[in-house]
């Protein structure tokens, strides 16, 4: 595309130069002096005729007929150049200004683009949410072109967001460690950075949440103690360590945050079962089960955590066709009004269908931008052919009306083609 611009550039270039050079090489102005010295001889001749009649007819005498030869002899003497020492005739100023100009506006036209243009106007724009469209970069030149600027603009938060997310998507956990411990620096009071700097720290512990994840963990929930990344892994910290009262904690409080019909709620509920024999056979668990009062079902909270919206994606029978199982699948949220960057994001495929969802503050591609900090967004599912998430033609859609953080039972139905 760089190409293609310079080229279309040139070829400008060289259709205004002759409208602006010719005109001024053509001018010859009154600079011609052997056409002004042949007007000049040819208007004495005609004078000279002019006496010789006079006196033929009488109406000269031959003294006034003498003077006037004098006269005009003067006057060539005057007005023609002698031929003997010709003299090069003066450059003309005109020819010298169309030489200029056709070196200096082609020169002046770049040196000003790169002042004040866009030099990379026609590049691939660099999508900060990512190179799929949302959140992840999957490119190694994408990810080494991060990195660089990174070492040129350390103090970019969303960048190190962006890297970390990319890294862990990739299963690079090391170097996802490396951008979150970056991160974190610069957002030290970002409960939900602490919890996925945990959850990529124990990749690298094998799997284990044991030591520094767990301090990661207790950070976040000092942070924000209904974070649900948090809650889930220390309730896994907990198992692991065979502290199984705070499990049970977290993971209940967990349950009653999470929206009605939420997927990870019939897992998280197996796993307070599975904590609760293991503590019940510990000396004295039956007593700490009792305060736990886990007898009772727990009940829900009037606003779910970090306003999470849960529902159902389905694909319409008349589409269906026209998908495999391997296609990616997104589904997202964006503002209702204003900038149209997806704030929430999940990935799956068209095989997951029909899928119970769920999009919260964990999902967020930027950590200043969550779900919970909007009033009204959309919930859009689409089908991407090529595994972008920016919509392709031919990629299958479905979008929610505008509705509120905290909707529950949303349904999302993809019946349309992207054209």
């Amino acid at each position: 595309m760089n190409l293609l611009f310079l080229i279309i550039c040139a070829a400008l270039l060289l259709v205004a130069l002759p409208f602006v050079v010719l005109p001024l090489w053509r001018n010859t102005g009154n600079h011609n002096d052997v056409l002004r010295d042949a007007a000049n001889l040819e208007i004495l001749r005609d004078q000279s005729t002019e006496l010789e009649a006079d006196l033929r007819n009488g109406l000269l005498t031959q003294d006034a007929y003498e003077q006037g030869k004098r006269e005009l002899q003067a006057r060539l003497l005057d007005e023609v150049k002698t031929t003997e020492a010709p003299v090069s005739a003066p450059r003309n100023p005109a020819k010298i200004l169309a030489l200029l100009l056709a070196v200096l506006l082609p020169v002046a036209s770049v040196l000003l683009y790169a002042k004040i243009g866009n030099v990379k106007a026609l590049q691939p724009q660099e999508r900060n949410a990512a190179a799929d469209g949302f959140g992840v970069l999957r490119s190694e030149a994408a990810l080494q072109e991060l990195e660089k600027k990174l070492e040129q603009q350390p103090e970019n938060p969303d960048g190190w967001w962006l890297l970390a997310r990319s890294y862990n998507e990739m299963q690079r956990f090391p170097d996802a460690v490396r951008a979150f411990q970056q991160l974190v620096k610069l957002v030290p009071n970002e409960a939900q950075l602490w919890a996925s700097y945990a959850d990529a720290y124990a990749m690298t512990n094998n799997r284990s949440l044991l030591g520094e994840p767990a301090k990661f963990l207790d950070k976040a929930l000092e942070l924000d103690g209904n974070n649900t990344l948090a809650l889930a892994l220390s309730g896994s910290a907990a198992m692991e360590r065979g502290d199984y009262a705070p499990a049970i904690a977290h993971w209940t409080k967990l349950v009653n945050l999470l929206p009605p019909g939420n997927p990870m709620s019939q897992d998280i509920s197996q796993g307070i079962q599975q904590a609760r024999e293991f503590l019940a056979k510990q000396k004295g668990g039956k007593e700490k089960l009792a305060q736990l009062s886990l007898d009772k079902e727990p009940k829900k909270p009037a606003i779910g955590p970090a306003s999470a919206i849960a529902g159902k994606v389905s694909i319409s029978s008349a589409l269906a066709g026209k998908a495999t199982p391997t296609d990616t699948l997104f589904i997202f949220a964006r503002p209702a009004q204003g900038q149209k960057m997806p704030i929430a994001v999940l990935r799956k495929q068209v095989k997951d269908l029909p899928l119970q969802f769920s999009l919260d503050d964990s999902m967020a591609l930027q950590p200043q931008m969550k779900l919970s900090g909007f009033d009204r967004v959309v919930v859009t599912a689409r089908v991407s052919k090529s595994g972008d998430a920016v919509a392709q033609p031919g990629d299958l859609q479905g979008s929610s009306d505008a509705v509120k953080p905290g909707t529950n039972g949303l349904s999302i139905l993809i019946d349309s083609v992207v054209q």
